[in-house]
């Protein structure tokens, strides 16, 4: 896959993947986390957009579509079972998602704080973008009010992560009316560009995004 690579301190890379296929992305993701179990490569974040896309999450529970696989199919939405934690969830053009590859043991983190880290992270970007989000306590993610505008959902295999997070910058929010998000039944789901009525620059919001990657991480890491 090509993207632009960035190498922003030793041992941590951040790539641009651009507008990629989930499908890709998970080979990608499942590859890099394997090379990083080995110590063959450092630790990674994937910085992209996809193309839309609903995926099923490891807690069968949670996952709630209100329509067919067939109509997705026709709509032209990709349906992707993967091993996360986390319920149904959608990306598409204008959300931007980031994956970090990450040995927790070696950042001296748990589980809990570094999605503490990724919500502080995505609290902090949103912030820049003029909007206010906070977490909420048993619902990983970002709230505005009572309308959620970023998800995560992450898996951790020998100390090394993958999937990440989801924000929605200015991303069509109708592809949510297909499920239930995160399996929340009634949850209303919105994004930077209806709270302030704004459109961003996609590639300056990937670079905001990066440079709080590296400060989180790397003060992590220091």
């Amino acid at each position: 896959m090509k993207g632009q690579t960035t190498q922003n301190r030793p041992g941590l890379t951040v790539r641009d993947c651009g507008l990629a296929k989930y499908r890709e992305v998970l080979a990608l993701q499942q590859q890099l986390q394997e090379q990083r179990r080995v110590g063959a490569v450092g630790d990674t974040v994937l910085v992209l957009e996809h193309p839309p896309v609903i995926t099923l999450g490891a807690r069968k529970s949670f996952n709630k579509l209100l329509v067919s696989g067939e109509e997705l199919a026709r709509r032209g939405i990709d349906l992707v079972e993967i091993r996360r934690g986390g319920g149904t969830t959608a990306h598409n053009p204008g959300q931007l998602v980031f994956y970090p590859i990450l040995h927790l043991q070696e950042l001296g983190l748990d589980i809990n704080a570094y999605v503490r880290t990724l919500e502080q992270i995505g609290i902090e970007l949103l912030a820049d973008l003029g909007v206010r989000s906070d977490r909420r306590k048993g619902f990983p993610g970002l709230w505005v009010g009572e309308r959620k505008i970023a998800s995560i959902g992450v898996r951790v295999s020998r100390f090394v992560t993958c999937h990440g997070m989801a924000i929605n910058i200015q991303n069509d929010l109708g592809i949510f009316g297909l499920m239930v998000p995160c399996g929340l039944d009634g949850v209303q789901m919105t994004s930077a560009r209806k709270e302030t009525g704004k459109t961003y620059d996609m590639k300056r919001v990937k670079a905001q995004l990066s440079d709080l990657v590296i400060r989180r991480l790397s003060a992590r890491a220091s």
